[in-house]
C-alpha cells in the first residue's frame, strides 16, 4: 500500500526486497550529500522510526532503479506496528521531496 514500492510477494523467506520509486528531490538531495539515494532514504526511515533496511545499491541494483532490503523478524505482534510506522515514514517522505502542484 505504498504508493511507488512494489515488491514481489514473499513464499517462505524471510527477506524482501522491494523497489521503490522516489521523487526528483530526495535523489537531488541525495546526491547532494553525496550518498545513494535509496540509502539516503534508508538512512531517514532508520532516524524517523529505528526500523533498519539495507539498501538496494548495496547488491549490485540496475542504474536508475532503487531497492531496500528488508529482513522480516519482528514478532507476529508487533508487526502491524511496523507497517503503521513504515506506511507514515513513506507518506512523509513523499510528500517532503514531491515536487508541489
Amino acid at each position: 500500500e505504498l504508493e511507488g514500492v512494489s515488491c514481489n510477494e514473499i513464499e517462505g523467506a524471510m527477506y524482501a526486497f522491494p523497489s521503490i520509486t522516489l521523487p526528483v528531490g530526495l535523489v537531488e538531495e541525495a546526491e547532494k550529500n553525496e550518498v545513494a539515494p535509496d540509502a539516503y532514504y534508508c538512512m531517514e526511515l532508520l532516524k524517523a522510526t529505528g526500523i533498519v533496511v539495507v539498501p538496494g545499491s548495496g547488491f549490485g541494483q540496475v542504474d536508475g532503479t532503487w531497492h531496500f532490503r528488508t529482513t522480516i523478524l519482528p514478532p507476529e505482534d508487533k508487526m502491524a506496528d511496523v507497517a503503521v510506522l513504515m506506511k507514515k515514514f513513506h507518506s512523509d517522505i513523499m510528500n517532503k521531496f514531491s515536487p508541489k502542484v
